[in-house]
C-alpha cells in the first residue's frame, strides 16, 4: 500500500495467524468493510501477500524465522518433498518468494533423491547442502542418501517435520522417534519442543554439519512450526546463539613436520595415495610429488583432485584399480597418504614394507589403514605447503621414470581394452568415447555397479573437469540425482550422469522428470544421462562369479528391457539409442551441443568383465567354478577375462 497505508477492512487481522481471522469486537463490521476484507483476501491469494505485506497480516511463526536463519548461513537451495508435517517451513519458503531472500526449492521424486542431490550439492560446491521432508515417512527415506553424506564427510543438513508435541506418545499417525532413527547417521539432531529452541538447534546443527563435516537434523514439530515466534528470554533457563562459522589453520608442530620430512627423504621409491581430502591442495601435491619423484595414485573420491593426463599420475587404486598403481605400492619403500580413507588395505604396502606418512583434517582417520609413523594432523594444502621447504629433491629419478613408462603403457592397455569387440557394443568404449570428447569445464557423477569401474579405469580426467560418485556407502541410484544437483549449482557447465540400467529402473528413471521440471531454468541446456543398457545386475553377477565361484543366478540378476530413449521422448527430453560402437562418437557430440537434455541408451555387452588390476588364484578358481557349474554366458565372458588379462600383463 502506499506510504504505508492500511488496506482497508484489514483492522481484523492485525496480530492474526494465517488461519486464524478474529474480528477487532464491536460494534460488527459494515458491508462494506466485508467487502473489502473478501477483496483483500483475493488479492492476497492471487500475490501470495506481497501486496500488502507480510508483516501486517500475521505474527511472524517460527517457522518465518528458521527459513530467515537460513539465509543468515548462506543458504540459497533445498532439496526436497513436500507433507502436511512440514507444511510450516514450506508456507514461510512461500512467503519469502520474489524477495532477496528466497531460498530456491527444488521438487523431487522421493525423499531419498532430495538427500543424494544434498550430498552432491556439498560435493560440489563445498557448501552445506540441505534437504527437507515430512515426518514419518519421508523423514525415513532421507537415511541413504544421508549415509551417503556421513561416508564420504560432507556436510549436510535435513529439516524434518513431525507429528504434533500434543501427541507424542500416543503411537500417533506418522509419529516417530526421529531422534533416535537418525541417531548413527548425524553428528547432531534434536527434535524442537518450543520455539525458543530453535535458534540455537538450527545454529549449533549447521556449525556442526560444517565443522565435523557429517549430517545434522533438526526435526520440528507441526506445532511448533506454527507458534508465533519469541526471541529466548535473557534469564535463567534460556541461552542466545548467533550463526557463522569459518574453518580454523590446521597445521601439525614444527617438530612433526620434521619427523615426517625425514621419512620422507630417506625414501628410495615414493609413492603418494590421494582423496578427496586432498582436492584444495592440488598444487602443492603436484610440488611434493615432484621433489620426492614420487608417483600419485588416486582413490576413487579423489579421481578429480589431479588430471590423469599428468606422466605420473597412476590413475584409481583398489579394486577398480589400474595396473601401475598396483605396482607403485607392491614396490614402493616409502608412501605419504594424503586426505584419504581408502578402504581395501589389500591394495597398499604389505604390513611392514614401507614406512608411512598420513596428512588429514580428521585425527579418527590418521594411521587406520596402514601403520603410520608420522601422523600430521592439518589441512592437507597448509601442512603440505608447510612440509615442502623440509623436503629434498630426488636426484635419482628412476624410480619416478619407471611409474611415467607404467602410465604411458596403461593408457595405450586401456584404448586397446575399450576398442576390443563386443556384443553389441563394449561398455569401456562407451567411456572412452566419452572421455575424448568431453568439454573441459564438464562434471560427470557415475552410479555404483559396473559404471563405477568404467569411470575409474576409462575415463582421462582432464584439468578443470570435476567427478563424483557414492564411495563409502558405495549406494546404486546416486549418479542422476548428483548430477541434478552438479547443474542447479553450475548452471553454465555441462553435466553428465553414468547410470545402469539397475540404478534407473530401481529409482533414477523418476528423476528424469525433475529433469524435464527444471532444466529450462539452466542458463545451459546441456545435461546428459548415458544408461548402460545390459539387461543385468551386472556388478553383482561378477561378484558372484569371481568372488563366490557361482554362476550367474538369472532370477535376480536379468533385468526387464526399459527403453530408456523412448522414455525421455515421450517426457520431453531428447533420446538416443546406440547399439554399435560406430555411433558411439557421432552421439556424444550430438548430446553434448543438444539444446535440451539429452539421454543416451546404449546396448552394451554384459560380459565384458570389470576386472580388478591383479585377478588372485582364488579368483581365477572360483571364475572357472562358475563356469563348470553351467553359467550359460561364462564361455563368452571367459574369452572377454583372458584377452583382458592378457592386455593387462602386457601393460
Amino acid at each position: 500500500m502506499p506510504n504505508g497505508e492500511r488496506p482497508p477492512g484489514l483492522e481484523c487481522l492485525r496480530n492474526a495467524r494465517v488461519t486464524t481471522f478474529q474480528p477487532c469486537g464491536p460494534p460488527p463490521m459494515t458491508t462494506e468493510g466485508a467487502e473489502a476484507l473478501t477483496r483483500c483476501l483475493v488479492d492476497c491469494s492471487n500475490k501470495s501477500f506481497k501486496s500488502i505485506g507480510v508483516e501486517y497480516l500475521m505474527a511472524m511463526q517460527t517457522s518465518d524465522w528458521l527459513v530467515e536463519r537460513l539465509v543468515s548461513w548462506g543458504v540459497t537451495r533445498i532439496f526436497g518433498y513436500p507433507g502436511d508435517g512440514i507444511n510450516g517451513v514450506l508456507g514461510a519458503l512461500q512467503r519469502l518468494e520474489g524477495t532477496s531472500k528466497a531460498i530456491e526449492f527444488v521438487q523431487v521424486r522421493h525423499e531419498e533423491m532430495a538427500a543424494f542431490m544434498a550430498t552432491a550439492h556439498a560435493k560440489f560446491t563445498g557448501e552445506l547442502g540441505v534437504c527437507l521432508s515430512t515426518g514419518g515417512p519421508g523423514a525415513t527415506h532421507l537415511l541413504t542418501g544421508l549415509y551417503d553424506a556421513k561416508l564420504d564427510h560432507a556436510p549436510v543438513l535435513a529439516i524434518t517435520g513431525q507429528a504434533e508435541t500434543t501427541v507424542r506418545g500416543a503411537h500417533y499417525q506418522q509419529e516417530m522417534n526421529l531422534d533416535r532413527l537418525f541417531a548413527d547417521v548425524a553428528v547432531f539432531v534434536q527434535e524442537a519442543v518450543s520455539p525458543a529452541q530453535v535458534r540455537h538447534l538450527v545454529d549449533r546443527g549447521i556449525r556442526m554439519a560444517i565443522a565435523e563435516r557429517g549430517v545434522s537434523v533438526l526435526v520440528l514439530p507441526k506445532d511448533v512450526q506454527d507458534e508465533e515466534w519469541k526471541e529466548p528470554e535473557h534469564a535463567h533457563g534460556f541461552t542466545q546463539s548467533g550463526p557463522g562459522y569459518s574453518w580454523p589453520k590446521i597445521v601439525p608442530h614444527a617438530a612433526d613436520l620434521k619427523r615426517a620430512a625425514d621419512i620422507l627423504n630417506a625414501g628410495a621409491r615414493v609413492a603418494i595415495l590421494v582423496g578427496a581430502g586432498a582436492r584444495g591442495a592440488a598444487p602443492e601435491v603436484v610440488d611434493a610429488a615432484d621433489a620426492l619423484g614420487a608417483g600419485v595414485a588416486k582413490a576413487l573420491l579423489g579421481k578429480d583432485v589431479l588430471p590423469d593426463d599428468l606422466p605420473f599420475v597412476t590413475g584409481a587404486i583398489g579394486l577398480l584399480g589400474t595396473k601401475p598403481s598396483y605396482r607403485m605400492m607392491r614396490e614402493c619403500d616409502t608412501l605419504l597418504m594424503i586426505g584419504t580413507s581408502f578402504p581395501w588395505s589389500e591394495f597398499l604396502p604389505a604390513d611392514g614394507r614401507a614406512r608411512a606418512v598420513q596428512i588429514d583434517i580428521d585425527a579418527g582417520m590418521l594411521g587406520l589403514r596402514y601403520p603410520v609413523e608420522a601422523n600430521l594432523h592439518g589441512d592437507a594444502a597448509d601442512t603440505l605447503r608447510a612440509l615442502l621447504p623440509l623436503l629434498d629433491p630426488k636426484q635419482d629419478r628412476e624410480w619416478r621414470r619407471s611409474i611415467e613408462d607404467d602410465v604411458m603403457a596403461w593408457w595405450q592397455t586401456v584404448e586397446k581394452r575399450a576398442m576390443t569387440p563386443a556384443h553389441p557394443v563394449n561398455p569401456q568404449r562407451v567411456v572412452w568415447e566419452m572421455s575424448a570428447r568431453l568439454p573441459p569445464d564438464a562434471l560427470l557423477a557415475a552410479d555404483s555397479g559396473t559404471s563405477a569401474p568404467w569411470y575409474a579405469e576409462c575415463f582421462r580426467l582432464r584439468q578443470g573437469q570435476r567427478g563424483s560418485l557414492s564411495g563409502g556407502l558405495a549406494s546404486m541410484g546416486a549418479a542422476v540425482p548428483y548430477a541434478i544437483a552438479a547443474k542447479f549449482a553450475n548452471p553454465t557447465r555441462p553435466v553428465v550422469a553414468l547410470v545402469g540400467d539397475g540404478a534407473m529402473q530401481m529409482s533414477n528413471m523418476a528423476e528424469l522428470i525433475t529433469v524435464q521440471k527444471y532444466w529450462r531454468r539452466w542458463k545451459d541446456p546441456r545435461f546428459v544421462v548415458c544408461v548402460l543398457n545390459n539387461e543385468d545386475l551386472n556388478e553383482v553377477t561378477w561378484e558372484q562369479r569371481v568372488m563366490q565361484g557361482n554362476p550367474r543366478y538369472e532370477a535376480t540378476q536379468a533385468l526387464p528391457d526399459v527403453h530408456y530413449a523412448k522414455f525421455a521422448d515421450m517426457i520431453g527430453l531428447r533420446g538416443i539409442y546406440v547399439d554399435t560402437p560406430e555411433g558411439l562418437g557421432g552421439a556424444w557430440e550430438t548430446a553434448l551441443q543438444a539444446e535440451r537434455p539429452v539421454v543416451i541408451e546404449v546396448k552394451t555387452d554384459p560380459e565384458v568383465p570389470p576386472l580388478p588390476p591383479h585377478l588372485t588364484l582364488t579368483q581365477t578358481k572360483a571364475f572357472l567354478s562358475a563356469y563348470a557349474k553351467g553359467d550359460r554366458r561364462s564361455a563368452q565372458a571367459l574369452r572377454h577375462g583372458i584377452r583382458q588379462a592378457m592386455q593387462k600383463n602386457s601393460s
